[in-house]
């Protein structure tokens, strides 16, 4: 790690720099919106919404090469591709009569499969393992201001209408008693989830979005009450396995994607056997306290007038 505070006072390596500054501006995104999607627990909906962004983004390219329009940049693309999962993903989940399961499946595969198609018919080589995995380290000077943008509408949505996402998250019967509607912050929630695979495709890929969207969240819950504390917790976590996945990328030459996601599985897995230790541990001492106060009480049971005998 110290190459790579090194590497970060060096005027001439701006690329990490704006690396890790959307890192870490993106985190919050991750961390509020992550604890909604596992709470609400519509992870595999964010993984569909996040292949069906590759159509988008395969458009988008086409349509600058081969059409010369220069400012559809792949951004744009992903933007309307998830957006537009989102609305319809969410509307077959509240109103279709077929398997929800299986339309979300199918959403999911034919998105990537229109996005490789209209990669292949683009002019020129197109590398799509930078979308499918990310490279944190490709951003430039002005995508870090569409990563605040995007940012910003999202956190303050999240906390906006915090109230109502809870509502929806834990009881929706009760929410629509007290006159919330319901689907529309459902859907509402799907967009905003939406654009933080948008702004995850940037640091991860397409593939491991869900890692990152929900392991933060989920490390979170095991010290968190409350779905603020949580959100709070979430951040800090996404903005650790950020960095550090940064530093080890740049230090052992590994790509930044993969990187952040092992150390993030590493933390869950981590937080998650310790967390069974110490249950363990405490049944144990549980166990141990109660068999010697029972101890206590049938020696005393058979002298009643002996003293108490100490455990």
């Amino acid at each position: 790690m110290s190459e790579f505070l090194e590497a970060l006072r060096n005027p001439d390596i701006s690329f990490l720099r704006y690396a890790l500054i959307a890192g870490v501006l993106a985190s919050v995104s991750f961390g509020v919106v992550g604890t909604y999607v596992v709470a609400r627990r519509i992870s595999y909906i964010a993984g569909a919404i996040s292949h069906c962004v590759l159509a988008g983004i395969g458009a988008a390219l086409f349509l600058q090469r081969r059409a010369g329009l220069e400012w559809c940049l792949p951004l744009y693309g992903a933007l309307v591709s998830a957006l537009a999962a989102a609305i319809l993903i969410g509307l077959v989940s509240l109103y279709a009569r077929q398997r929800e399961d299986t339309v979300i499946g199918a959403l999911w595969a034919v998105g990537m499969a229109i996005g490789l198609l209209f990669i292949a018919k683009t002019p020129g080589y197109i590398d799509p393992m930078s979308y499918l995995f990310g490279n944190i380290m490709l951003i430039a000077r002005q995508d870090i201001w569409m990563v605040a943008g995007l940012d910003l509408i999202v956190v303050g949505l999240s906390l906006f209408f915090y109230n109502k996402f809870l509502a929806i998250c834990f009881d929706e019967e009760f929410a629509r008693l007290r006159g919330i509607r319901v689907e529309l912050y459902y859907l509402m929630l799907l967009c905003l989830t939406a654009l933080t695979v948008v702004l995850l495709i940037t640091v991860v890929g397409i593939v491991m979005v869900i890692a990152l969207l929900t392991l933060p969240a989920a490390v979170a819950g095991h010290f968190s009450k409350r779905l603020w504390q949580m959100m709070a917790f979430s951040v800090i976590f996404c903005v650790a396995f950020t960095v550090a996945g940064l530093g080890c990328s740049y230090t052992y030459n590994l790509p930044s994607g993969p990187t952040i996601i092992v150390i993030a599985g590493a933390a869950y897995l981590a937080v998650m056997v310790a967390k069974r230790l110490w249950q363990s541990l405490k049944g144990a001492i549980k166990i141990s306290g109660y068999r010697n106060s029972s101890a206590s009480q049938i020696v005393n049971f058979k002298n009643p007038g002996a003293p108490l005998e100490k455990s």
